[in-house]
């Protein structure tokens, strides 16, 4: 009963952060429709504007229907729950949000400006595999909980294939401060998410994302203003926003959350690779693009990675319960 049941919960959240991660890989395809006159700056800053009004409105409608419920049940109206609860009275600092908020806004300007010094292909493979790798650290010398050596060869083997695959692209420019950009984008995306993963254990994961994402958007919005001034906007740019913001960020991040009630902050990163896989998917599928065999072969090494590192967390997760029940 314990492995069913472990086994059970570390699926579905395996199931939840890889749908979030095929979401997050339909940035680049959504990008290339419509947002091509917007600064990236503003499209980071607005599109985590947006997903704050989205959460927001989320909650909001979710605290309606509880108060019709209960209403309902002859309690008078009142809401279970206030729509925006204090952490401080559920045990958590308000740091806490403050540092995720930095998190996710550092790793959109982090990442944008490193991708503009470096190029599409080595910033993205250097944002995107340093994540995993400086989650393990910070897992392993901060929260004195090490890894085990098969989460280490998939995820190493996983980051090698996405590295493959994104640089097979070309476009590669050396700039060594572009790349310290694109090593902070990494470095605040696992600190995001280990800190994201302590705070939806705690507190739903629909008022965790609105404060966290009202919280970046409050940051990025003026580094967006002082960075590139007043922006352009046309139709076609703020469709694009309004769907990176709703779904991109939003949906897939609350997605992304709940995967993580029940998988570790490092597992959610690693698997955060099928972004590229999903958008290596899209190019050939949809915009009819041609890849090398560098680009397949790097496929076949994320996968083979990736299957690695969901072991080695379904083997931690019925340890952890064997332990419990002991």
């Amino acid at each position: 009963m314990v492995r069913n049941s472990s086994a059970s919960s570390s699926a579905v959240g395996i199931a939840f952060v890889s749908v979030a991660a095929v979401l997050w890989g339909t940035t680049g395809t959504a990008q290339s429709l419509g947002a091509g006159g917007l600064s990236p700056f503003w499209v980071g800053a607005a599109q985590l504007a947006v997903s704050s009004l989205f959460l927001g409105a989320l909650l909001a409608v979710s605290h309606w229907r509880l108060r019709g419920r209960a209403g309902r049940a002859g309690q008078g109206g009142a809401p279970v729950q206030p729509l925006l609860p204090n952490p401080v009275h559920l045990g958590l600092r308000p740091a806490w949000f403050v540092l995720a908020s930095m998190g996710i806004g550092g790793y959109s300007i982090f990442f944008y400006e490193g991708v503009t010094l470096t190029g599409v292909a080595v910033g993205t493979a250097v944002a995107i595999g340093s994540g995993p790798i400086w989650a393990g650290l910070m897992q392993a010398l901060v929260l004195r909980a090490p890894l085990s050596a098969l989460w280490w060869a998939g995820t190493l083997v996983s980051v090698a294939g996405g590295a493959a695959m994104v640089m097979a692209r070309g476009g590669a420019t050396l700039s060594w401060s572009g790349l310290a950009l694109c090593l902070l984008a990494g470095l605040s995306y696992a600190g995001y998410a280990l800190i994201n993963k302590r705070l939806v254990t705690h507190m739903s994961p629909r008022v965790v994302n609105f404060y966290v994402f009202t919280g970046a958007a409050c940051m990025a919005v003026p580094i967006a203003l002082v960075q590139s001034g007043l922006p352009q906007w046309s139709l076609a740019a703020v469709l694009v926003v309004v769907y990176l913001g709703v779904v991109v960020s939003g949906l897939a991040h609350m997605l992304f959350s709940i995967g993580l009630r029940s998988i570790s902050g490092p597992t959610g990163v690693t698997l955060s690779l099928i972004e590229p896989v999903a958008a290596f998917v899209l190019a050939v599928w949809v915009v009819g693009e041609r890849q090398p065999l560098q680009s397949w072969l790097g496929l076949l090494a994320v996968l083979a990675g990736l299957m690695l590192v969901i072991g080695a967390e379904m083997r931690s997760q019925r340890a952890v319960m064997a332990a419990q029940m002991a």
